[in-house]
């Protein structure tokens, strides 16, 4: 979809709860006017695709926050995908446990979705990285349940809190893995016409 020229005095609108995607877009000086987490229900279509799944959670995401006038929405949602297999957040410790053993030892994939939207126009793009985990033992398992970070974390795990010393490699957007990739969002919020200081697209 074609870009919109910049437009200052834009408002931008975070349709997402986490403060993890707070704070990465404060790295790259961005403070939400608002926050508006939608509610949508997320449960994946039988037989869907991670990366179909993603997409659609950030456009349904995209399309439930209402707006007003002069004011641009970012949403977005991260899925890990071991195979076809959406690995979504876990309801309990026993199921971040499960979720975690079957990781273990294997690369598997984070996709984030990221959708911007003004008015009734939406900018989507989906980045897709290839992560590492090491093998891990019941031990180490158990210790990382007992410090409560796999709290709404997809795959149970967070790259960026203790479980960082789980992950030997990457390929991709590390920011994407923590939950928005910042180089395209970025790219998505200057189409929509709003500047982005240090656009890196």
């Amino acid at each position: 979809m074609s870009a919109l020229p910049p437009e200052p005095g834009l408002r931008l609108i975070l349709g997402s709860a986490s403060p993890r995607r707070r704070d990465l877009l404060a790295q790259i000086g961005l403070v939400p006017a608002d926050t508006r987490p939608p509610e949508i229900d997320e449960t994946p279509a039988r037989g869907e695709l991670p990366r179909a799944y993603a997409r659609r959670i950030a456009d349904r995401k995209a399309r439930a926050v209402s707006l007003e006038e002069g004011e641009v929405l970012l949403c977005a949602d991260t899925t890990v995908a071991l195979g076809r297999r959406i690995m979504g957040k876990p309801v309990d410790a026993a199921e971040a446990a499960r979720f975690l053993h079957l990781l273990s030892g294997r690369r598997h994939t984070v996709i984030t979705a990221v959708a911007v939207r003004r008015g009734d126009r939406i900018w989507a793009r989906e980045v897709e990285t290839a992560v590492k985990m090491k093998r891990l033992s019941t031990p180490e398992v158990n210790a990382y349940l007992a410090t409560g970070d796999w709290h709404g974390k997809a795959g149970g795990y967070a790259i960026q809190g203790p479980a960082g010393a789980f992950i030997p490699w990457i390929n991709g957007s590390f920011t994407g893995v923590v939950g928005l990739p910042l180089s395209e969002t970025a790219g998505l919020l200057t189409a929509a016409g709003y500047p982005v200081h240090g656009e890196t697209q």
